[in-house]
This record gives structure tokens, sequence and C-alpha cells, in this order.
């Protein structure tokens, strides 16, 4: 189960907002081979004096339009994993709702199985309390 976290500056329709998480629980589903109905997703919209990013990083020019994705995931994947992951997330969002690629900023929280509760107080993963 991913958490997702999408952080952006306040203006957006509800269309964009939705586009953005539509296309990112997307590239969990193809890449990660996360469940269709396994969707988590919190979006924050920050004002401007509160959405503070380097206009420059890396060799990356992003605008004002830059999207912080934050992944809260459990830690078996691969790297040829996590990397598909990432460009099905810019491929996707670059389709719709028509970010810049350079404007997707993805950070993956790994954990382990032990770290999820799906609710009733029960780690959800653990098939015995000795593990």
């Amino acid at each position: 189960m991913p958490l997702v976290r999408v952080s952006l500056a306040k203006g957006k329709s509800t269309s964009h907002l939705r586009a953005i998480c539509d296309g990112i629980h997307q590239g969990l589903v193809d890449t990660f081979e996360v469940p269709p109905d396994d969707r988590f997703q919190v979006v924050h919209q920050h004002e401007a004096d509160e959405f503070i990013t380097s206009p420059d990083f890396l060799g990356v020019h992003h605008t004002g339009d830059v999207v912080l994705i934050n992944i809260t995931v459990s830690d078996w994947r691969t790297t040829a994993q996590k990397q598909a992951l990432y460009r099905a997330i810019a491929d996707n969002l670059v389709h719709s709702p028509g970010l810049r690629a350079e404007d997707v900023l993805i950070v993956l929280s790994p954990n382990g199985r032990d770290d999820w509760s799906f609710g009733n107080g029960v780690a959800s993963y653990v098939k015995d309390a000795t593990t």
C-alpha cells in the first residue's frame, strides 16, 4: 500500500489535481504492481510563501508549477522498478494535466512490511506477532 502525498502551489482546478493523482496511481499500478483499488493519496496545496523550491537544481529548471510527490512504500522494490516508476509518473503527468517533466519531483520513503496498519490496530502484513 503506497501512501502518496502531493504538494503544490495553490490555485489549480479540481480536474488538474485529479489528473495528477490519477497519473501517479496509474504509474504505481503499471510499475510497482499495486492493485488498482489500493489507493491512498493526500493533496497539500500551499500559499506561494509556504512552497519554496529551487528554480534550478542538478541542472534541472523548475517553474512555479513544480509538484512534489512523496510516496511511502514497502522497501522491496528494485532500483529498476523505481526508475520505471519515476519515468511512468513523469510521462503520465506530461500527458495529463500537461506538466513539464522537469516539474515532477518524486521522493520514495521506503519502510518495512511491519510498518503498516490498515485498521483495527493490527500490523496488516505481519502474519505472526513474533515475526
